[in-house]
C-alpha cells in the first residue's frame, strides 16, 4: 500500500497554535502506538506455535520483522517530534525572525511526511498481524469442527 504524499503548502498558512496542536497529536499517537506494540507482542507470543508452523512461517516472520522495524523507528521519531514541539517558541516569542520561522515550517512539512509514512506503514503492519492471527484462529476452529 503506497501512502499519498501529504500536501505541505497549507503549513505556511497555519498558526502557531495549529502547528502545536498537530505536533501534540503526533506525540499522543506515537505514545499510543508504543503501548499498542506491547499488545501486539503479547498477541504474537500467544500464537507463536501456530505462527512458526510450516504453512505460515515465512509470512509471519516477515510481518514480525516489520513490527520490529516499526519498534526501532518509533523512539527516534518520537524524539524528533518532541524536539520540534519544544522549538515552537520560534513562532510565538514575539520576535520577528522570518528565516527561522520559515525553517521551522519547512521542517514541520518534512516531519509531516515522515510521520504520515510511519503511521501508514505501522497500520499496514498491524492489519497484516490481525489478518494472519484471524486466519490461524479460523483454521483452528475448522479443525475442531471436523474432529
Amino acid at each position: 500500500m503506497k501512502s499519498k504524499k501529504p500536501n505541505i503548502k497549507y503549513i505556511e498558512w497555519k498558526s502557531a497554535e495549529e502547528l502545536h496542536e498537530v505536533s501534540l497529536n503526533w506525540i499522543s499517537e506515537l505514545k499510543f502506538i508504543k503501548d499498542e506494540q506491547h499488545f501486539l507482542d503479547e498477541l504474537i507470543e500467544n500464537y507463536t506455535v501456530l505462527l512458526i508452523s510450516e504453512k505460515t512461517f515465512e509470512k509471519s516472520s516477515e510481518i514480525i520483522n516489520e513490527l520490529n522495524q516499526s519498534r526501532k523507528d518509533i523512539n527516534p521519531l518520537l524524539k524528533k517530534v518532541v524536539r520540534h514541539c519544544n522549538q515552537l517558541t520560534i513562532l510565538i516569542d514575539g520576535i520577528d525572525q522570518p528565516e527561522e520561522e520559515k525553517k521551522y515550517k519547512e521542517y514541520h512539512g518534512k516531519l509531516l511526511i515522515e510521520v504520515s509514512i510511519y503511521f501508514d506503514s505501522y497500520k499496514q503492519t498491524k492489519r497484516n498481524i490481525f489478518d494472519l492471527i484471524k486466519d490461524i484462529i479460523k483454521k483452528g476452529k475448522q479443525k475442531r469442527l471436523l474432529n
